[in-house]
């Protein structure tokens, strides 16, 4: 049995009628850059998400560089995130100008502690970006206290945890912008690159609107350096078809996570912890081993299971960002959970064969 991590194309199969036409549409309009299909998707998911605006960029990576620009963050100011995500989220602070400052990550869910945060802010701290790390919500309350308290702004990244609700509230409507990504493999996920921002406030979403089209409203009027970062009509068109089909989707897979989590009590993993605060959507289903999860995943891999580590070299211990300073031993927590994380295969259209031969073979190398 051969099992991949994610079968985008049993997905695709599943509305394939709808997603070919919509195709269809766009390339009989011809019109290929923003327009009908972009506005239509953003006020689509303006509503799913509970937010007054949301505007389409070109990736999820530019979805969090557009927010940092449009609230004024750049060189010689510091942005507090978690070295426990992938790589972008720290990324696009260093590609406005800004220094990412890392706080470690509770231990139970993997994102950012907010307890650490305080600790961390100097006169330079200007924002936060929180991560909804593998489908789930940080504690969103406490960063929302701490950066009021502290006149900062926060940019939930969202990239994972589309669908998401911490106590009622969609992921990305809490801060002062939310940024998605629309990457195949995410929740919502196109047939290329795609993002989008989400926010409540009128003014950071025009301003958004405008840098990511050279800085201009007006054609051949430019009011600032902006980028070229535009969402295209066909991945607008397919996200149209795909945002009806969402939560039926996360529910699906919530039902695989339910599976896992009563099937693999008893042997040697952690399963995913959920706060009662949280609705996860399992964009991925992450275990905790010790000590040695790359033997598991190796046997898995040699059974025809697909399963990787998320994400094996925590971000502070990166060589990009030797110039930091950090060493060793001093984010203990992002650190130790680096080596010790295994991701295996979860969508709703896991059958139930499927999820039975994952677990029985977990079991198998419990049991050696």
């Amino acid at each position: 049995m051969k099992i991949p991590i994610l079968d985008l194309t049993a997905q695709y199969k599943s509305i394939k009628t709808e997603i070919d036409a919509a195709i269809k549409k766009v390339v009989d309009s011809q019109h290929f850059i923003l327009g009908p299909e972009v506005e239509a998707f953003e006020n689509e998911v303006a509503a799913y998400c509970g937010t007054k605006y949301a505007v389409g960029v070109a990736s999820g990576t530019d979805a969090l560089i557009l927010s940092l620009k449009a609230l004024g963050i750049g060189p010689g100011d510091e942005v507090i995130t978690t070295p426990f995500t992938f790589f972008a989220t720290a990324e696009s602070v260093s590609l406005v100008g800004a220094k990412p400052v890392f706080v470690d990550i509770d231990p139970k869910t993997y994102c950012i502690n907010p307890e650490l945060i305080e600790d961390k802010i100097t006169k330079n701290t200007r924002a936060i970006i929180p991560v909804h790390l593998f489908g789930q919500c940080a504690d969103m309350d406490r960063v929302m206290e701490i950066a009021r308290i502290n006149n900062l702004k926060v940019i939930e990244d969202t990239a994972q945890a589309m669908g998401a609700t911490y106590n009622g509230k969609q992921a990305g409507s809490m801060g002062d912008a939310g940024a998605l990504s629309f990457f195949p493999s995410k929740n919502l996920g196109g047939f290329g690159d795609g993002g989008m921002i989400i926010t409540n406030n009128k003014a950071l979403a025009d301003k958004i609107k405008m840098l990511r089209v050279h800085g201009s409203t007006v054609r051949y009027i430019h009011s600032a350096i902006g980028t070229n970062s535009r969402l295209d009509a066909f991945q607008a068109a397919i996200l149209r078809v795909k945002l009806k089909y969402l939560n039926k989707w996360l529910d699906g897979r919530r039902k695989v996570a339910k599976y896992y989590d009563e099937s693999l009590q008893g042997l040697p993993v952690i399963t995913p912890y959920l706060p009662p605060y949280n609705v996860h959507t399992y964009h991925l289903y992450v275990l905790r081993i010790k000590p040695n999860p790359e033997q598991l995943a190796k046997f898995l891999n040699d059974g025809g299971i697909e399963a990787r580590t998320y994400y094996p070299v925590s971000l502070h211990m990166q060589e990009c960002y030797k110039n930091l300073g950090y060493k060793r031993g001093d984010l203990k927590e992002s650190e130790s959970a680096s080596p010790e994380t295994l991701a295996i295969p979860i969508y709703p259209e896991l059958g139930a064969a499927e999820m039975k031969y994952i677990v029985d073979k977990i079991r198998s190398y419990a049991a050696r």
